[in-house]
């Protein structure tokens, strides 16, 4: 059994605003705003850093430490498949409602029951073991799970949120339909800030909310909006408009730098950009050439002049610092003859292939995919053009499964954030095989030690289990791997903060 003091990490930092009167006013300027209120209809960053501020994580996760008690004071694996969670008492919902296991049990269920609700990639990626909860008590519930109890806590120690039952249903028909609406009172969680304002697609008001069950966090008033060119985020905090900007582009950072009072915070990110390859279709059912178009690719020189080494090139499908990380991979290092010899084992010479990627989702991506495509191009037996779009293109073309009638696209960037700090996270989703049509890539040996590795208990043995599906990822090359991102943030220089590797910003964190 795990137990502690619920209150967690704010204890550290309420009360710090300072002197300055004006900074009981805080604006964090995102890359692009929520297009959906419903916080189990998402997983994107973006959408996590304002909607963790409402609808609050159950557990505090520290990347390479673990999850910490939150709104949940307890928890013990209680049997095979089931973990008992205690919560603490006297937690209210913005709307006054009360906190029960009742709540907590009827989201988890929405979240993972493709039935009940609308269908989350939450569910899918990350509470993928987690199959149901049940509450037992007003304030003890269970979650049951097809996994070892270890990879169970990884996913609801990071993806556990709670929304009232009886409000959601009665107010936004919320067990057939995603919560929609235009107005604060269509948010309700138990966070220490609630919605006083919104204007969907542009700003998000917050502001403390006076009857939270912990701390005080450290402003009174907070702002989200959203620029979608990290220019028009670096000007706004130079002018003063904004006090945290996110991705900002390796290009602005020379401006945040100049300007007075505000500074550039970096941080190795858990978030690897890689280009999937469905081997369901020529040529990419061909390991050889998989493995060619990795040879082709020099991520160094990519990291080095396109990121101007904001990143690390990246040789496996988790970063440092991720449970099962194989710190015996290398990356690929580029080898046009061995690419270009590998092309012609495969019997696909001449081979015709098109990369598409998004613009503006990632660190320089369109620049990046322009690289890549040119660096496969050049091999002498191989021919590769580069389609530039939308980012929702890329992410239809990931979830569109291995089915070559259900998709187009089979070559394509995209990026994966591992915030739960385990390999899993980074893994199943793309090549388990059983109940998943959402995989990228068909191959039973690596779904097979997947599954494995989901069913040991013991902490080490299952961290070397992560490790061999590393190395068989490697081997077999369902990607052309690139590299970790950093995430790179312009703040104001006077608060005391330090970037989390889960790309995660909790304003409690916060101190000046």
């Amino acid at each position: 059994m795990k137990s502690g003091v619920a209150a967690g990490t704010l204890v550290t930092v309420a009360g710090c605003l300072g002197e300055d009167p004006d900074q009981d006013e805080f604006t964090v300027t995102l890359s692009q705003f929520p297009d959906t209120i419903d916080p189990l209809d998402h997983i994107t960053g973006d959408y996590f850093d304002v909607y963790d501020h409402i609808y609050e994580p159950l557990f505090d996760f520290e990347p390479g430490e673990g999850i910490f008690p939150r709104v949940v004071d307890s928890w013990e694996a209680t049997e095979d498949g089931v973990t008992e969670l205690q919560l603490i008492d006297d937690v209210v919902f913005h709307n006054g409602d009360e906190l029960t296991a009742e709540d907590v049990a009827w989201t988890i269920n929405r979240t993972v029951d493709p039935d009940l609700g609308v269908p989350s990639p939450i569910g899918t990626f990350g509470l993928g073991s987690i199959t149901g909860a049940e509450a037992v008590d007003e304030t003890t519930l269970q979650v049951m799970h097809s996994a070892s109890a270890g990879l169970a806590e990884f996913e609801y120690g990071n993806y556990a949120r709670a929304i009232p039952r009886d409000w959601a249903i009665d107010n936004h028909d919320a067990e057939n339909e995603a919560i929609s609406g235009s107005d604060a009172e269509d948010f309700n969680g138990t966070g220490p800030y609630e919605v006083v304002d919104f204007t969907s697609g542009e700003e998000i008001v917050l502001e403390r909310f006076d009857d939270y069950w912990g701390d005080e966090p450290p402003f009174e008033r907070v702002v989200f909006n959203a620029d979608g060119e990290s220019s028009g985020r670096a000007a706004a905090l130079e002018t003063q408009e904004t006090d945290l900007t996110i991705n900002i582009l390796p290009e602005d950072v020379d401006t945040v730098d100049a300007a007075d009072g505000v500074e550039i915070r970096d941080v190795t990110s858990f978030r690897t950009v890689f280009c999937p390859m469905k081997n369901t279709v020529e040529p990419f059912d061909s390991q050889e050439f998989r493995q060619a178009m990795n040879y082709a690719v020099d991520n160094q020189g990519i990291v080095d002049t396109v990121l101007s080494g904001f990143g690390e090139a990246r040789g496996q499908p988790v970063s440092p610092g991720i449970n099962g990380f194989n710190d015996e991979i290398e990356p690929y290092a580029q080898d046009v003859g061995m690419a270009e010899s590998l092309v012609e084992e495969s019997g696909y010479g001449g081979a015709e292939i098109e990369l598409q990627a998004p613009q503006g989702r990632y660190l320089n991506d369109a620049q990046i995919a322009e690289q890549v495509a040119d660096q496969i191009d050049q091999l002498d037996n191989v021919s590769c053009d580069v389609n530039i779009g939308d980012f929702e293109v890329v992410s239809d073309a990931n979830q569109a499964g291995v089915d070559p009638d259900e998709f187009e696209i089979p070559f394509y960037m995209i990026g994966w954030g591992v915030i739960t700090g385990d390999t899993d996270y980074g893994v199943q989703g793309f090549f388990r095989i059983p109940d998943n049509p959402n995989r990228t890539f068909e191959d039973e040996e690596l779904s097979d030690a997947i599954l494995e590795s989901q069913q040991i208990d013991d902490p080490d043995e299952r961290r070397a289990q992560l490790e061999e599906v590393n190395r068989l990822a490697h081997e077999k090359a369902p990607f052309v791997y690139l590299h970790t991102q950093e995430s790179i943030y312009g703040i104001k220089e006077e608060i005391q903060w330090d970037p989390r590797e889960d790309e995660t910003v909790y304003l409690w964190e916060m101190e000046q």
